[in-house]
């Protein structure tokens, strides 16, 4: 290209109006989208492609590429004719199977689905907490492997957010996390058209929104005209030109430009404009008939800047290989065209803990993190303001600051949502494994971003403490009941509430080691008795594991997740007393256990089971056999000591045993407990 960013022309013009008919066309050939932000957000999004953006449509991954995410993901074709027209793996053909069965273009835009799309967006806001977590890999990374004279880690992360996006909680949360760390490699544009669903953007939000992001420490500047190309330009090179604060660039757009009557009004927000419109469309733009129509001079800028950008990669290569033959041990363990693996010998750092003692398994979690991380120098995380608590701090593992990326600890502050959102934009960039932690109660504030996570298939490990009623005095408020069953409904989430510390060191080399899912490690707050450790891999095939016996053919089981696995092992002593065989089964992992179980690799003892979890006991229920019998909870808990909760609750030794003998119809045992 000879022209400079600056200049504009006909082409660019022209390649708006392609843009916007694209969308036209294949919202109404869909008979169903959202062609309202496509036609609004046409100029930004085509400047930030054709003068900022650095990608290579030949090699989507290219690690050092530049991020662009649709925050607003449901205008969702912006995305699509911008990867169609570069070049992506999208031709016409799937532009016209817009949100059909099997087509590469979905609703909104899905990680994973879509050659050049950078996450799954859609829910508001979940996007730009995203490319939070990406542009803070970015500088994570580029501390860690760049080197006087060699620049390997090198890009910028680009957001298209929307009102919505901007009304939404989330955003407020990751915004003030990135302002406070400095991102400056992130820039968001901010398509002002003062419209939602509902009407007006003012009828339910009156915030100056630039004040607001320049209190967070955001560069911001502001576009009067989106129309206006060569201001847009303009406004976008001077943020990329800063270097230690993230930018909020607004820009004032209208939704739905240039269809009759509806344009600027929520009637063009998500509704297909209609062939009488579109007719008019084509009319005033000198559009043919022909659908999906991509006029030569267009196809022809487009390829020249696709060949640009390449020429840019190619560029890199050589520096990384430069780079490599200079500095070979730091290329071997941060190298950003290599994938991260987890260490091959995982198993031989985990610690080892002495049957007999106590501990809680948030403690044996943060012993686990003490072993590993010195052999997987890739994983980093912290948590939402709790690390102590949660025992998730990495031992001279240094902070993540402002002024010092080098860190593997970061603070997220008391903003749950924005760091499960932050860890999935981590796992999305690649070159680091997060994990970040808060007590189970609080899941549910960063439940949208769980779900991200398993629906993308990223391997974030969440370290939720503080899992049960033995919360204790804290009262009703922080004790989960419903949350582990409520985690378990999410397909794809592994979650794992160890019985033990060995346990739990087993499930940490089993969230570890999983790279196609997000794990949940649901851990105590108070100190459990230490068992043997687990056979290898074991809770990995089958989700469960027998713990004791005294018996090859038992009269009862008595089945129990994490802290229950103690009480059943003391109600076990109490029946084996009693002369009864007896065996107690640990199921830290149900939904694995379920699946052994159907498919015949686990096979229950053919005698009644009592199944033991201090939370809601739906999902037990469904697993019980005929026969079986389920103690769990169907009521939130109360503020006293942890013991006397519990007790209260009926989680006691008495309990489960009078459980056991009426099952195997005998006389129930009256004593204390």
């Amino acid at each position: 290209m000879n022209f400079p960013r600056q200049h504009w022309d006909e082409v660019d013009d022209l390649a708006v109006t392609t843009i916007r008919m694209l969308a036209a066309d294949a919202v109404q050939q869909a008979r169903s989208g959202h062609p309202g932000l496509p036609m609004g957000a046409a100029v930004p999004a085509w400047v930030i492609w054709s003068r900022f953006l650095r990608h290579d449509p030949t090699e989507p991954q290219w690690p050092d590429r530049d991020r662009f995410v649709l925050s607003a993901g449901h205008g969702s074709m912006l995305l699509y004719a911008l990867l169609h027209l570069f070049g992506y793996d999208l031709p016409v053909e799937q532009l016209s199977r817009f949100r059909q069965w099997g087509s590469s273009t979905p609703g909104h835009p899905e990680f994973g689905h879509t050659p050049g799309v950078e996450t799954t967006t859609g829910p508001l806001g979940q996007g730009m907490a995203n490319a939070v977590g990406m542009a803070l890999a970015e500088r994570m990374l580029a501390a860690r492997a760049n080197t006087e004279g060699h620049t390997v880690v090198d890009h910028r992360t680009w957001v298209l957010a929307g009102d919505g996006d901007l009304m939404e909680g989330i955003s407020h949360e990751a915004a003030s996390l990135a302002g406070h760390l400095g991102l400056g490699r992130l820039t968001v544009v901010f398509d002002d058209n003062d419209v939602t669903i509902d009407g007006p953007a003012s009828h339910s939000c009156s915030d100056d929104v630039l004040a607001r992001f320049a209190a967070y420490g955001w560069h911001t500047a502001r576009v009067a005209d989106g129309n206006d190309g060569p201001a847009v330009i303009a406004a976008l090179a001077e943020a990329a030109a800063e270097q230690d604060r993230p930018s909020l660039v607004a820009v004032r757009t209208t939704i739905g430009y240039g269809a009759p009557d509806v344009a600027g009004t929520s009637k063009a927000h998500g509704a297909p404009l209609g062939e009488e419109r579109i007719a008019t469309l084509r009319t005033a733009y000198g559009w043919p008939e022909e659908k999906f129509h991509v006029p030569a001079e267009v196809g022809k800028r487009c390829a020249e800047l696709a060949a640009r950008t390449q020429a840019e990669r190619f560029a890199w290569t050589e520096r990384r290989l430069l780079w490599a033959r200079e500095h070979p041990a730091l290329a071997a363990r941060w190298d950003p065209s290599a994938p991260l693996e987890t260490p091959a010998n995982l198993s031989g750092w985990l610690p080892v803990f002495e049957p007999g003692t106590k501990l809680a398994t948030r403690k044996a979690s943060g012993a686990v993190l003490e072993s590993v991380t010195a052999a997987f120098p890739g994983l980093v995380g912290g948590s939402a303001d709790l690390a102590a608590s949660t025992n998730t701090t990495i031992p001279g593992g240094g902070d993540v600051t402002r002024a010092d990326q080098l860190g593997r600890n970061l603070h997220f502050g008391i903003r749950e949502h924005a760091m499960g959102a932050v860890l999935n934009g981590l796992a999305l960039h690649g070159g680091l494994r997060g994990y970040g932690s808060t007590f189970l109660v609080f899941s549910d504030y960063l439940r949208p971003s769980i779900r991200l996570a398993a629906l993308m298939g990223l391997p974030v490990v969440f370290v939720f403490t503080h899992d049960s009623v033995a919360v204790g005095e804290d009262g009703p408020t922080h004790q989960p009941v419903e949350q582990l069953e409520s985690l378990r409904l999410i397909p794809n989430l592994a979650v794992l509430r160890p019985a033990d510390a060995n346990e739990t060191a087993a499930c940490w080399r089993l969230a570890l080691e999983r790279t196609d899912g997000p794990t949940a490690l649901v851990l105590s707050r108070q100190d459990l008795p230490v068992l043997d450790l687990p056979e290898e891999n074991l809770l990995g095939r089958t989700g469960a594991r027998p713990v004791w016996t005294n018996a090859r053919d038992p009269e009862i089981v008595l089945a129990a997740t994490g802290s229950e696995v103690a009480l059943a092992l003391a109600a076990a002593e109490t029946l084996a007393g009693e002369g009864i065989a007896v065996e107690v089964l640990s199921v830290p992992w149900r939904e694995r256990f379920e699946q052994a179980t159907a498919a015949g690799e686990f096979r229950l003892p053919d005698c009644p089971a009592v199944w033991i979890e201090a939370g809601v006991p739906t999902g037990w229920q469904a697993l019980a056999r005929p026969g079986d019998a389920v103690l769990g909870l169907r009521r939130f808990g109360a503020s006293a000591p942890g013991p006397t909760v519990y007790a209260e609750l009926g989680f006691t030794v008495a309990a489960v045993v009078q459980t056991a003998m009426r099952k195997m119809g005998r006389e129930p045992v009256c004593r204390t407990s």
